[in-house]
């Protein structure tokens, strides 16, 4: 029987420890920092939808069936993900961006369910994740904002982020407990170039501030050897006045004697002066009673009544200048109101010879302005006529000069056979030789030596081409005319046939 109670004993022993064995593998529990997502039955969990096909624990223990369900952790960690994006703001400037997002997943079971189907296998990725939804909305926000907005405003630059990145990040259950906005790196020189004024500025003010240092200290030196001069100088004459002191008393001592004499005789001197301004004074005072004041009644006399005159006289004189003002005011007045009337007379007359003046110039002008028009138009057709004429014989002596020269010639041959015959108007007697032969060769060779012949013809048309008279016998006769001598007289002639 105690056997039987033994084996009884220590099977329940085993059973239990094997209860405790069993129990312990089945239960798991969720660590502070992390969620159990227990997988292989249907679990409704409070603020997820029903059908999600797994459980999740936070913060306690659980049952699990081993071989049924498969438990796995979602850490709740803080995560952190650098910022390294490559920029450009509205300016179109490259800019490089350097922060730091800290994350991690949501405590309630909405975010822990949304980051388990996103990353329960996968988190060493979330950062990844992250990095890439932070930096397109970082480029985008960036693209709207210029560089000075993000160097004086970095918290707008960061809230605008973080908004922007808000939904996105409650859809992979993340939230986002720190986003830091280290560093904007500009390659350009941009910023430099933006904080050169106000480091030139700092720099000025730093080399004034030395400056204005350098010069109060410089003041205070100066001050400081001016006191100490000063004292010196001080001191100098102290002792100088001492000395002085000393050198006085030691010539008044060495002086008592004569100086004692000096100062007895001195008032002996004062007594006798004294004496004398006395006799003077009673002097004086017996002229004034004598002489001064009867003199002084007879002048305050003559003296009043000149003054009395004087104001006669000035009332009379300004009585006199007041009516000649008056009167000089009243004829100023008829003067000004005649001068009035003959100012806007001669105005009228002024205006209508003006307008008279005026409507005979504007006649006058029309009327030029015709006569101007009309001899214009006349000597344009003048002018016309003549250049046809003129282009009609250069034309027609262009095309046979002979012909023309020949016709000019017919038409003036009476003037110039007179003009030949003209050679011998002088001559009494003349011997020729041959007969009617000779007669013809003298005439011939009068004609051509004397000038008249071919030198007359082309005297002719030369002076046709130069009038454009149209190539009338009137002024090539006129031209003849003036060139001819007297008339031709009879001359005797022998004929000697031999």
């Amino acid at each position: 029987m105690p056997m039987i109670v033994g084996v009884v004993a220590g099977v329940a022993v085993v059973a239990f420890l094997a209860l405790i064995g069993v129990f312990k593998a089945m239960w798991r529990v969720a660590e502070p920092n992390e969620a159990l997502i227990i997988s292989g039955s249907k679990h409704r969990t409070e603020g997820v939808e029903e059908g999600l096909g797994f459980r999740i624990v936070t913060g306690r223990g659980t049952l699990v069936l081993p071989g049924v369900q498969a438990v796995r952790k979602l850490s709740l960690d803080l995560n952190e993900t650098e910022l390294h994006v490559d920029c450009v703001t509205q300016q179109g400037i490259p800019l490089k961006v350097r922060g730091v997002v800290i994350f991690k997943v949501g405590d309630d079971y909405v975010s822990v369910a949304n980051a388990a189907r996103r990353f329960l296998d996968q988190q060493k990725l979330m950062a990844e994740r992250v990095h890439n939804v932070f930096a397109g909305h970082l480029r985008s926000i960036v693209g709207g904002l210029t560089v000075e907005d993000m160097i004086r405003d970095r918290e707008k630059l960061t809230g605008q982020t973080r908004a922007a990145c808000g939904t996105e990040m409650e859809k992979l259950g993340l939230i986002v407990d720190s986003l830091q906005i280290h560093e904007i790196e500009d390659p350009t020189g941009y910023i430099q170039n933006l904080a050169a004024p106000h480091a030139a500025a700092v720099q000025r003010d730093a080399r004034i501030a030395q400056a204005e240092a350098n010069r109060l200290a410089t003041e205070a030196e100066q001050a400081s050897y001016a006191r100490m001069a000063e004292a010196t100088r001080d001191s100098e004459i102290l002792q100088a006045g001492y000395q002085a002191e000393r050198d006085k008393a030691l010539a008044k001592s060495q002086q008592a004697g004569p100086l004692a004499a000096a100062a007895s005789r001195q008032e002996v001197v004062v007594q006798e002066t004294r004496v004398a301004e006395l006799e003077a004074h009673r002097r004086e005072q017996q002229l004034q009673a004598d002489v001064r004041k009867p003199a002084d009644a007879k002048a305050y006399e003559k003296r009043t009544l000149a003054e009395a005159e004087r104001d006669a006289r000035i009332s009379a004189a300004q009585a006199k200048a007041k009516e000649t003002e008056l009167a000089a005011a009243a004829e100023a007045s008829r003067v000004k109101q005649a001068a009035g009337a003959e100012a806007e007379s001669t105005r009228t007359r002024g205006t209508a010879m003006a307008d008279a003046t005026r409507a005979t110039g504007e006649a006058e002008a029309a009327a030029a302005q015709a006569r101007g028009l009309a001899e214009a138009e006349a000597a344009r057709a003048k002018g016309l006529a003549e250049a046809e004429t003129i282009k009609a014989r250069a034309a027609a002596l262009a095309e046979n000069q002979e012909a023309v020269v020949a016709q000019q010639l017919a038409e003036n041959w009476p003037e110039i056979v007179k003009a030949g015959a003209s050679a011998f108007g002088n001559v009494d007697n003349m011997v020729l030789l041959n007969g009617a032969d000779g007669m013809a060769d003298m005439f011939a060779k009068a004609l051509t030596m004397g000038g008249t012949g071919l030198g007359l013809a082309r005297q002719l048309l030369a002076s046709m081409n130069q009038n454009g008279a149209g190539g009338t016998g009137q002024s090539g006769t006129s031209q003849l005319n003036g060139a001819t001598a007297p008339p031709a007289q009879q001359v005797p002639v022998k004929l000697d046939e031999k």
